[in-house]
């Protein structure tokens, strides 16, 4: 994959955006342990960066995934994780497949907005008893008439306490786990919902993360995307372009930790010589910039083979593997590098090290892309559908 200049046009122009709207106030943020969602979609709507690779016809710029690539890439220059974390939500993880299934009515109503940045949207899989393991999710959705009563709860929801819509994955027949689920739009203002929890983390401290009831929440047939019963696989598809997302977003994060860390230790004394003048600090950190131009290559090639439409599954889960561990490891070597400074909490290095814990744990752990790949490989039986 090779950036054109209107990749790196869009890219010059989040940066932009960043210095000046989110950057200055992202220690505010994350101490409130929220920031202002709809302020800040409303402006990066007006910029035409929330729907790069949606249709035009309902405001996106109908571009290819590469340029949602490069986007992800350039929110990576965000100085904390929450944040990104939450507009990669909007664009990657709850709007695919809607933008793909959807209704044109249902597109109208909820797309046009998102990609406005008038609303603000959140994605509805994880539950108490099925994070990683979508197929065992409880929520049900009974029909009513031209209704669906959806009773459940989803929590560890990212942009929950603020969103307008949830795209909520969820049970609609008693039917094979992995063909009785659909993904319905559930407008977050509906009566039998309750906002019961905002969950406190050891990181990603701005992005509001939710556990959330759902009592005989009624939402019209309408409201679902796609065919019934066609939601596990749906999700499936949104899944690859959210795991290249969380990579694509990682890459400047560890570039900057690293270039960061040489800083210090090109200034730290220490027994007559500087930190960076001790060959194994040298070859640590010649070893994780590989790491990282490794996991670069892998994700760009993802995104080329993704854009001429073909199924990358197994690369999309490799490239999300690698930058959970990846991540673990740049940012722990690093702070240990940076000794007591990097163990206070406004280090850069210390935020890196709480915020990138999660990319071994959301979106799919570490262990489900192990088996993802495993099957994929063939060494593995896939289960019967």
């Amino acid at each position: 994959m090779h950036y054109t200049h209107e990749h790196l046009e869009i890219q010059k122009t989040m940066r932009r955006f960043i210095d000046e709207e989110i950057n200055p106030h992202v220690d505010e943020w994350e101490e409130a342990q929220m920031f202002p969602a709809h302020q800040v979609f409303r402006k990066l709507g007006g910029l035409g960066l929330l729907g790069l690779n949606k249709p035009e016809e309902y405001g996106g710029a109908g571009l290819d995934y590469s340029y949602a690539m490069a986007l992800a890439e350039a929110l990576g220059h965000v100085s904390c994780g929450g944040v990104p974390m939450a507009v990669g939500v909007q664009t990657d993880m709850c709007t695919p497949a809607l933008a793909r299934f959807g209704s044109d009515e249902l597109r109208r109503e909820f797309l046009v907005p998102a990609i406005a940045g008038e609303t603000v949207g959140c994605i509805g899989v994880s539950e108490p008893g099925a994070g990683s393991d979508v197929a065992g999710l409880k929520s049900f959705a009974k029909k009513d008439g031209d209704d669906y009563l959806i009773t459940g709860q989803k929590m560890w929801i990212t942009n929950s306490l603020q969103a307008d819509w949830m795209c909520m994955l969820v049970n609609t027949s008693d039917g094979p786990a992995h063909r009785n689920k659909s993904l319905v739009i559930v407008p977050m203002d509906s009566p039998g919902i309750e906002k019961a929890k905002k969950i406190r983390k050891i990181g990603m401290h701005s992005s509001d993360t939710g556990l959330i009831y759902f009592d005989k929440v009624r939402v019209p047939q309408r409201n679902r995307i796609g065919e019934e019963g066609q939601g596990f696989v749906y999700q499936m598809q949104q899944f690859q372009e959210e795991r290249l997302w969380c990579a694509a977003s990682s890459l400047e994060p560890l570039d900057q930790c690293i270039a960061e860390t040489i800083e210090w230790a090109q200034q730290r004394k220490m027994f007559g010589a500087t930190l960076a003048d001790q060959q194994w600090v040298q070859f640590k950190l010649a070893e994780l910039k590989t790491e990282v131009e490794a996991l670069r290559a892998l994700t760009y090639r993802a995104c080329d083979l993704h854009v001429q439409g073909e199924d990358v599954t197994q690369l999309a889960s490799m490239a999300k593997l690698k930058t959970g561990r990846l991540t673990r490891e740049v940012a722990d070597t690093c702070l240990q590098f940076w000794g007591g400074m990097g163990f206070t909490w406004e280090n850069r290095v210390s935020r890196l090290f709480r915020d990138g814990r999660l990319g071994s744990i959301g979106g799919g752990a570490d262990e489900v892309m192990l088996g993802i790949l495993a099957k994929t490989m063939g060494i593995a039986k896939r289960p019967p559908r």
